[in-house]
């Protein structure tokens, strides 16, 4: 066996590289994170936290201040010429939540969650990226650009859409092209624009979106533009894509605006990919490395976050000798269906946006307007872009019976803790799993923590059943007192650990 320089290493420190090193370190486990940047991104690139992004955050430590340093633009205005024909409303998706969706560039939450990992005693290390990854006695062995070997138990691939973990594990990435060019540009606007929401023109040569964003020079004028350009060249640079950007925006929006200074500019083609497998001996994938999705709706980051959580709890419990390394394989099982999910309505939407046939253009421009201006599909379209609905009910670890299921999500409920302290569930998880009491109950830890170790924790709840809640706020059981033996055989078999009780 190779001794371990640590006991998980995450390639990547993105959103959910640094999503899974908090939730890691929260479960007592010693990490390292890589990247081969030189140093955190300052670009923008995804800047939309859907409410269940949030609520992870909030559950780890890691919210900050980001609900301050974030706008309320949950309005989507759509424009066919100079005529306001659609207005999406992004409201509450009425389900309690840590915060709601926000508007926030992600450079602005991956230094939260830096922040909260300094925190929790580990320092991303920059400049390092990983050029090989094998097994090795029982360990996989990462080796860095430098010449650097480091050591783990599991090594978990965070590090996006080129993954060299991903290659290094011959792991299949297919997919298909869903669009040609967008330009985007994060850019200082003089125009008479509402930064109450986005804003949308359906044009015949293509879309044009601006979403106000938050700025720090207090000028309130930044906004990021992304217009569907097919015409530039295969690489242009940036003064090119800005020219484009002055062309194209007062031509497609009918409106007066000066194009200020840029803060980012880029390009990107719409890819749907998603991975074979999520999993290769001991080296896993999560994020942008395991799903590429279209970025209309912000679903990419907020994946990758789940991702991270679901997987970081599983990993410890293995780690710890608490449970057989099929409870990894559950990772893959619960996540992978809901990346075909999201895959399949971040596809359909881009289809949309970029409909150059006629047909496609009528259903857009007339059908679909008329259909996202009613108010029950409004509320569905704010649930689903959250990801609140997610459950893991049809999956290994899910079951039947009445609602709440095994696998349900569990809402940010009302507690007391054992010392009378009042409190609300989700800022007990994290790390911890809890068993939930019914007033006047009494309950004996000791059985649970012989399955799940010292990282569970006892608060009492409004209700009749005694439930237990997974880290990341999944119910995993529920039942009455007289059917706590079903408890401890449901841990023994999801486990694997052979404990009964």
């Amino acid at each position: 066996m190779v001794a371990a320089d640590a006991e998980v290493v995450v390639v990547g420190a993105g959103p959910t590289g640094l999503t899974l090193a908090c939730s890691l370190r929260l479960h007592g486990l010693s990490v390292r994170v890589v990247d081969r940047a030189q140093g955190p991104a300052t670009t923008s690139r995804a800047n939309f936290l859907h409410a269940r992004g949030a609520e992870v955050l909030g559950r780890i430590g890691a919210l900050g201040n980001l609900p301050n340093e974030s706008l309320r633009a949950m309005r989507i205005t759509s424009y066919l010429g100079d005529r306001p024909v659609m207005t999406l409303e992004f409201g509450d998706p009425g389900m309690r939540t840590a915060a709601p969706p926000m508007v926030v560039s992600q450079a602005k939450v991956e230094a939260a969650l830096r922040a909260r990992l300094a925190e929790l005693g580990v320092e991303p290390e920059w400049g390092q990226g990983v050029v090989g990854a094998r097994e090795e006695s029982g360990a996989v062995v990462a080796e860095l650009g430098d010449g650097q070997r480091i050591s783990a138990q599991w090594l978990v691939g965070c590090d996006g859409t080129s993954s060299v973990t991903r290659s290094q594990a011959g792991i299949a990435f297919p997919g298909v092209k869903l669009s040609e060019r967008f330009l985007l540009a994060d850019v200082h606007l003089d125009w008479a624009l509402d930064r109450g929401g986005t804003t949308g023109w359906i044009h015949p040569d293509g879309l044009v979106g601006a979403m106000p964003m938050p700025d720090s020079t207090g000028r309130d004028d930044l906004w990021r533009l992304f217009i569907y350009d097919p015409t530039l060249a295969q690489k242009p640079s940036e003064s090119e894509i800005l020219d484009r950007v002055k062309q194209v925006v007062p031509q497609r929006t009918g409106r007066a605006v000066t194009v200020g200074d840029p803060e980012w500019l880029s390009v990107f083609t719409v890819h749907r990919r998603l991975a074979d497998k999520y999993r290769h001996g001991r080296i896993l994938i999560a994020g942008d490395a395991a799903h590429v999705h279209a970025p209309f709706g912000g679903q990419g980051m907020l994946t990758g976050i789940g991702d991270a959580e679901n997987l970081a709890f599983k990993l410890a419990l293995v780690i710890r000798n608490l449970a057989s390394d099929k409870l990894i394989d559950t990772y893959e099982a619960e996540r992978r269906p809901l990346a075909t999910e999201v895959l399949r309505g971040t596809s359909a939407v881009t289809r949309v946006n970029v409909a150059s046939n006629p047909v496609g253009r009528f259903l857009r421009d007339h059908v679909a307007i008329r259909l996202f201006g009613l108010p029950f599909i409004q509320r569905w379209t704010t649930y689903t872009a959250s990801q609140l609905w997610v459950s893991y009910r049809k999956g290994p670890l899910g079951g039947r019976g009445r609602e709440p299921r095994p696998g349900d999500r569990i809402e940010d409920l009302p507690c007391v803790r054992v010392d009378g302290t009042a409190t609300r569930l989700h800022g007990e998880l994290g790390g911890h799993w809890v068993l939930l009491l019914p007033d006047g109950v009494s309950g004996d830890l000791e059985p649970l923590r012989r399955h799940l170790g010292e990282f569970v924790a006892t608060l009492r709840h409004d209700g009749a059943d005694i439930m237990l809640i997974r880290p990341d706020a999944h119910l995993a059981w529920r039942g009455r007192l007289d059917k706590i033996e079903e408890l401890y055989r449901w841990l023994a078999a999801a486990l694997g650990s052979g404990v009964v009780r």
